[in-house]
């Protein structure tokens, strides 16, 4: 039998696939053990990303992992290299990774670049692996708006394909499910259409029962209007190149993945936000 690890179910995500694949046995690792799900069928283990003795102790046995993607931090490249590396040391078998639409080492969104290392030391591996590249998720889109309702940045008039974490979900599961039938392929995971930050708002707002605008701004004006945060640089980059990676097209092209893989359609930004809920 495959043994299977998955990561990440404490979040929206993984706490998706681990729940959908229950009571299947299965391997939750997790840093805090006392926040992972109760499931029947799951054993429980922590390790962190950055722990390589911990995750190869926590992965070792595996054929078969589930990553999520580690949360955004300056040593983000880090520590995503340190858990594959684990991986392979532990001998798993097959990865799959949830990466970003267009990842690359000179993506507008800066944080795609980081997916892009990661993918790049999958491959280093020499592991099988599956990478799932997210577009934007459909269903967190409403919450870029501040407390009156306005979503601002500087997004201009471009579109974004932005898909729904209960696909994602759905598409690992079908992927855990039958492993061997996708090994070492890529896949673009984005919703049905493709909408501009205008639609979202009006589409997200209605939904939601609340009024949302989106507000463009210029560069500038994005930094300026964040800077209370005081956050640092590359967090700074990450929050004002989500809008910039809009405005370029980079995340606007819609692909039929989540369909093939699962059989369903991709859910609208409207059933996105009710899966979600």
């Amino acid at each position: 039998m495959t043994t299977i690890a998955i990561t990440g179910s404490t979040g929206h995500v993984g706490g998706l696939v681990a729940r959908s694949l229950a009571p299947l046995p299965q391997r939750l690792v997790v840093r805090d053990a006392s926040r992972a799900p109760a499931l029947d069928g799951a054993e429980i283990v922590e390790a962190s990303y950055s722990d390589a003795a911990a995750a190869v102790s926590a992965l070792d046995g595996v054929d078969l992992l589930f990553m999520v993607s580690a949360a955004e931090a300056v040593d983000r490249r880090a520590q995503h290299r340190s858990f594959i590396a684990a991986a392979a040391a532990a001998g798993v078998k097959h990865i799959v990774y949830t990466s970003f639409f267009g990842a690359d080492p000179e993506a507008v969104f800066t944080l795609g670049r980081d997916h892009a290392d990661a993918e790049l030391a999958i491959r280093e591996s020499g592991l099988a692996f599956t990478i799932l590249r997210d577009n934007f998720y459909s269903d967190l889109l409403p919450y870029f708006a501040d407390d009156a309702g306005v979503i601002r940045g500087p997004a201009g008039e471009g579109s974004v394909a932005a898909v729904a974490r209960a696909d994602v979900a759905d598409v690992v599961v079908a992927i855990l499910r039958d492993p061997a039938a996708h090994e070492n392929q890529i896949y673009e995971l984005t919703g049905p259409e493709s909408l501009t930050l205008h639609e979202v708002a009006a589409r997200a707002g209605a939904a939601l029962g609340r009024a949302l605008t989106y507000q463009p701004e210029t560069v500038e004006e994005a930094r300026e209007s964040r800077a209370h945060y005081g956050a640092e640089p590359w967090q700074m980059d990450a929050w004002v190149s989500t809008y910039t990676a809009i405005a370029d097209g980079e995340v606007s092209r819609v692909t039929d993945d989540v369909r093939r893989i699962t059989g369903a359609d991709a859910r609208t930004i409207e059933a996105a936000i009710a899966a979600s809920s």
